[in-house]
């Protein structure tokens, strides 16, 4: 028998994930948030939503810069994206206290993290739904791997600081490129 969910418990059946770190760089100070309200949108040129709180402080850097990127932590760095997502940027230099190293990115102003498998630079190219929603529409402009990290294990956050870790992989024959 199926029994009644709370709406605001909702949003843990449908977190997209993986747990994504954003950076962004404005007026020469670095700061990362955690993210996980994301989505893809196209494959070429690959286009990403993302919701960056109002509330964050990461919000008026990338309102003001339209630029950010989005690193791609694996399993080891858990703990970090936890403190980085339970901490504000206003007053609190998120690189060293997490113990990150940031990297020059080649075309956005915002760095890289040089632990996280993946990077993704992001331009914004559509605001017409911040105002509302907060939602911003980015471009990948340049994207890296590390391939000292073949295969890593990605974060999935359930809500209430419950996480998933990604688990057996399983495939299918595809007719997609």
């Amino acid at each position: 028998m199926l029994q009644e969910l709370p709406l605001g418990d909702v949003y843990q059946l449908l977190e997209p994930g993986p747990v994504a770190l954003l950076t962004t760089a404005a007026q020469d100070r670095l700061n990362i948030m955690t993210l996980s309200w994301h989505m893809m949108m196209e494959f070429e040129p690959p286009r990403v939503a993302c919701i960056v709180s109002a509330n964050n402080h990461s919000f008026a850097a990338l309102t003001d810069t339209l630029e950010c990127v989005i690193a791609l932590p694996a399993r080891h760095l858990a703990e970090k994206v936890v403190q980085i997502g339970n901490t504000s940027g206003r007053d609190t230099d998120k690189f060293a206290a997490a113990g990150l190293t940031p990297q020059a990115a080649w075309q956005v102003g915002a760095p890289l993290i040089a632990e996280c498998f993946a990077n993704l630079e992001c331009r914004v190219t559509d605001t017409r739904l911040v105002t509302d929603y907060n939602l911003f529409i980015l471009e990948v402009v340049e994207a890296w791997t590390d391939p000292r990290q073949p295969n890593p294990k990605t974060l999935h956050h359930h809500g209430y600081g419950r996480f998933a870790v990604d688990g057996e992989e399983i495939s299918f024959a595809s007719k997609m490129r």
